[in-house]
């Protein structure tokens, strides 16, 4: 029972939670950017250098039988081994997208926050000024004539 409880004590700890959390929030914003990526940047992209499909860019490295493949699927369903560095591509393109978008939703965060802070700094009063030299010495003054 003592493990039951530790575990819970765990669990529910703030920080864990707040993981569990950012972990699912983490996952379905990885999906939202990679439609983004797939299903609007990277048409654009390919219209952009002429409707090329970077995804089947390949190196043929075997010939069977000298035959010339012109998809990488029909490379792949043929059991020919490619070097299918479109793919890489793809997925250089996806992850500098991906880092793009992270970059700008941090730092809007960030300037939100520095709004935020500022607001909080402007609502706190001003500390009452010191008292100046004069006003000290006077005050201890008054306090030694009244003690007599």
């Amino acid at each position: 029972m003592k493990f039951l409880s530790e575990f819970k004590e765990f669990a529910m700890r703030g920080n864990v939670v707040d993981m569990a959390v950012g972990v699912i929030i983490g996952g379905a914003f990885g999906k939202i950017v990679s439609s983004l990526v797939a299903d609007v940047f990277m048409p654009l992209i390919s219209l952009a250098v002429g409707g090329v499909d970077f995804t089947n860019w390949f190196v043929q490295l075997g010939k069977r039988d000298e035959q010339i493949f012109d998809t990488l699927k029909e490379a792949q369903d043929a059991g020919v081994a490619v070097l299918s560095y479109g793919n890489f591509l793809q997925t250089v393109f996806d992850f500098i997208i991906v880092a793009l978008c992270i970059f700008l939703f941090i730092k809007g965060l960030n300037a939100l926050n520095r709004k935020k802070k500022k607001e909080e700094e402007a609502a706190e009063p001003a500390p009452a000024p010191e008292p100046t030299k004069e006003e000290v010495l006077l005050t201890e003054i008054r306090d030694l004539l009244k003690n007599k």
